[in-house]
């Protein structure tokens, strides 16, 4: 059964930083973009970053410059490092993950996390 398990979100004043993790587990083959997205109430989920398995990055603009992604392969890990937080950056963040489920083949499936709370205080 594939998993992927979140941790690292919690209560900061604005300006502050906080690392988020996200962890893949089960049998898979290979894992391809690994991305954070994130839910505000009220709001849809939003992209805001997406790191591809050659280390491509893309950023939403909010995010740009206060925000970097990063993976480890051999930890089946993607991070989130947030930097000088803004209270319009609370929200849920999922990560999510593209695997390959079977070697040899071009077909993946995107799995989600289960979700983590940042909120930012002003």
């Amino acid at each position: 059964q594939v998993q992927l398990v979140e941790s690292g979100g919690g209560l900061v004043q604005a300006g502050g930083s906080l690392r988020l993790s996200c962890a893949a587990s089960g049998s898979f083959f290979d894992i391809h973009d690994m991305g954070w997205y994130r839910q505000a109430p009220g709001n849809q989920r939003e992209p805001v970053a997406v790191i591809a398995d050659n280390g491509r990055t893309n950023y939403a603009d909010s995010v740009k410059g206060r925000f970097t992604i990063s993976r480890d392969n051999a930890k089946r890990t993607t991070y989130l490092q947030m930097n000088s937080l803004k209270s319009e950056d609370t929200a849920i963040y999922y990560c999510k993950a593209d695997l390959e489920l079977l070697p040899y083949t071009t077909d993946t499936k995107p799995y989600w996390g289960q979700g983590t709370q940042v909120t930012v205080s002003s």
